[in-house]
């Protein structure tokens, strides 16, 4: 019996067990104590069944208990979230009330004006548009505007020009005028000019003599409103201030405009473009890709020869080659004039005209972008190829690295000239390091300015310049130009006019007026400017009123113990020397004809001016200047030496000067820091 029932009871539990699923914990228990009378039986059955109930409730009720605690958990998160914000409200809306409250008290917040430069208003008519444009001479300008006449609303333009100072009907309907050709060149072709320079061969991209460059293309007119200058005058220089250029006729022939398959940049080609297609109507586009610019260079060159004087036996690096016997007699001819002169020799010109070289400063690893490669164009396009080879543009290349063998392995010159520059431009740079100065100009006091070297390019910019016009007398001027300068103008126009500009200006209160920034606003015609430097000067500018006064000492008459009484600083006359250094002088130093008092602005004009700069040529001494004490070599018992500075060392610079700098490194062991030393040289040297 009781194996019977032991048996029964187990197949009641696995049949229970089987079929758990279907029933509950309860309906378990009724079924097996209704079937079965014994208690050991419906502990069996609470055996067997248990642990089954206890896997099935873990399986379906957590999952829904961790979704209940998530949300109640978000919840919260959320409300303290919304009251974080609350508090945050009102903390902000509190602080804004006690600084209102803090402002509005003169006590505890004084007024603090804002920097005079915030309060200028922002001009609007540089751009205008070529739609709005009207004679210069009858045009409103935006700004500088007189003390008596109200600020000009730009709204007002249309209202305050009147119809007829439209150039054209067209314009009036909104067509944009056509272009012309901008020819700042002088007439190459006049009898006077070749019987005095010669006659001009034209230049070509391509060895066949077929491929021109456009020429630059502008509009007449200036934008309704067009600001003047505030500093300078373009006008007073010779330039024209009656003309505007777009992007197409200023960069059209240089490859903005027209697509990448043409040899373009790829750029401009979207948008409006009315007027672009008159650029390549008489001459087609560029493809720059198949351009070497450094052959292109060599053979205008050759072909112009007769135009300028002999070239000068060039220098040999005696430190490279290492020539046996007198470097003299080693006559080798230029690398620019190797080329054979076409079989056409023209006549020699009456009056050889000056060479001049563009040096473009540049370093090794730096990144030529598209609009780096259009900039390069045309200052190569305008400067030498449409006039003749009159300038020679090159890249001065810093390699950063004086560790790299470039002077004594060839190969490795070689691949570091190529990879310096685009393939456009491949065998036009000259590369130096500052170990190659520090052979050069050896024995310099190491001052370590700002713990920088002496020799290195921050300090002395200069020495390669020096050391470039030294190994090339060919040339006869050097402009030092950066990779970042720009200008709207044409380059030709822009260097002429300066050049041409400068040699007219007297020696005579020169360096006075070179100081001060000309504001035509301010002081009226050059002539009024120049009076009023020639009564500064002999007044003087100091006095009580002045809170500079008293600074400087240097330029005052002698006599003159009190800052505060005005007295006349003493004008500069011929060469400026330091105290206690003789050896400064040079024998070949202009000296003045007579006294300063009975020059009539004679002395200087007309003579090439041997330094030309784009800012004011100011006296560092006394100034917040931090590198005005940034001199090396010089006897400075009694003070530092006269110095001159011009911020940027963008300049037009004469051999003789460059050669004057050089000796004085070289030889006396003199430098300054580089924006002061060329200007400062040439004060020391009249």
């Amino acid at each position: 019996m009781r194996g019977r029932a032991q048996s029964d009871l187990e197949k009641d539990a696995l049949r229970i067990s089987r079929h758990s699923d279907d029933y509950d914990e309860d309906d378990r228990l009724d079924s097996a104590s209704s079937s079965r009378s014994v208690s050991s039986t419906r502990k069996l059955n609470r055996a067997f069944s248990t642990p089954r109930s206890r896997s099935s409730f873990l399986y379906v009720r957590s999952p829904a208990q961790i979704v209940r605690y998530a949300c109640l958990a978000l919840a919260a998160v959320m409300l303290f979230f919304m009251f974080s914000l609350v508090q945050m409200s009102r903390s902000s809306a509190k602080e804004v009330e006690t600084a209102a409250a803090q402002k509005n008290d003169p006590d505890k917040n004084p007024i603090v004006k804002p920097p005079v430069w915030e309060g200028f208003e922002f001009l609007t008519r540089y751009y205008g548009g070529i739609r709005s444009l009207v004679p210069a001479a009858s045009n409103v300008p935006e700004y500088p505007r007189a003390a008596d006449e109200e600020d000009l609303d730009p709204e007002a333009l249309q209202e305050e020009a009147a119809p007829e100072q439209h150039l054209t009907e067209k314009r009036q309907e909104g067509k944009v005028p056509d272009s012309k050709v901008f020819n700042p060149y002088p007439d190459y072709a006049s009898p006077e000019y070749i019987a005095k320079h010669g006659e001009k061969v034209d230049c070509f991209l391509d060895k066949a003599r077929t491929i021109s460059v456009p020429q630059v293309r502008m509009y007449e007119g200036v934008p309704r409103g067009f600001p003047d200058a505030v500093m300078g005058s373009a006008e007073l220089l010779g330039m024209r201030t009656d003309i505007c250029y777009d992007r197409f006729g200023r960069l059209g022939p240089y490859g903005i405009g027209y697509s990448l398959s043409k040899g373009g940049s790829g750029s401009q080609l979207e948008g409006e473009r009315e007027g672009a297609d008159l650029v390549w109507q008489s001459t087609p586009e560029v493809d720059w890709r198949d351009v070497k610019w450094v052959a292109v260079q060599e053979r205008c060159l050759a072909a112009n020869a007769h135009r300028f004087k002999e070239p000068p036996k060039p220098k040999i690096d005696r430190w490279r080659a290492m020539p046996i016997g007198s470097i003299s007699k080693r006559a080798e001819e230029p690398s620019d004039f190797k080329s054979s002169t076409p079989p056409d020799s023209k006549k020699p010109a009456s009056e050889p005209l000056p060479r001049t070289a563009v040096v473009i400063r540049t370093w090794h690893d730096y990144s030529y972008t598209p609009e780096d490669l259009i900039y390069l164009r045309s200052i190569i396009s305008e400067l030498t190829l449409h006039s003749g080879g009159e300038y020679t543009v090159l890249f001065l290349i810093h390699v950063k690295n004086s560790d790299t063998a470039i002077f004594s392995d060839d190969e490795t010159y070689e691949r570091v000239l190529r990879e310096s520059l685009p393939e456009e431009f491949r065998g036009m740079g000259v590369l130096w390091n500052e170990r190659q100065m520090e052979l050069m100009y050896g024995g310099l006091e190491e001052t370590r300015m700002r713990d920088l070297l002496v020799h290195g390019v921050y300090r002395s910019t200069f020495m390669p310049m020096q050391y470039l016009a030294y190994t090339h007398p060919e040339f006869d001027y050097f402009w030092h130009w950066e990779m970042d300068i720009r200008t709207t103008n044409h380059w030709y126009h822009l260097f002429t006019s300066v050049v041409a500009w400068a040699k007219k200006q007297p020696r005579k209160l020169l360096w006075e007026r070179n100081s001060r920034f000309y504001v035509p606003a301010k002081h009226g015609s050059w002539e009024d400017f120049s009076h009023m430097v020639r009564i500064q000067t002999e007044q003087g500018t100091n006095s009580p009123n002045n809170m500079w006064s008293g600074l400087n000492q240097g330029n005052r008459m002698p006599g003159s113990d009190s800052s505060s009484k005005q007295t006349g600083d003493r004008p500069i006359w011929g060469p400026e020397l330091p105290l206690d250094d003789p050896k400064t002088a040079f024998d070949t130093d202009p000296k003045p004809p007579h006294s300063f008092e009975k020059d009539k602005y004679t002395w200087g004009v007309d003579e090439e001016a041997d330094l030309i700069t784009f800012n004011p040529l100011f006296d560092p001494d006394a100034t917040t200047w931090l590198l005005a004490d940034d001199t090396s070599g010089y006897n400075k018992t009694r003070g530092q030496p006269p110095r001159r500075t011009a911020i940027i060392t963008a300049s037009r610079l004469s051999r003789r000067l460059l050669m004057t700098m050089h000796k004085e490194t070289a030889l006396n062991h003199h430098t300054m820091f580089s924006e002061m030393w060329p200007a400062s040289c040439a004060l020391h040297h009249a």
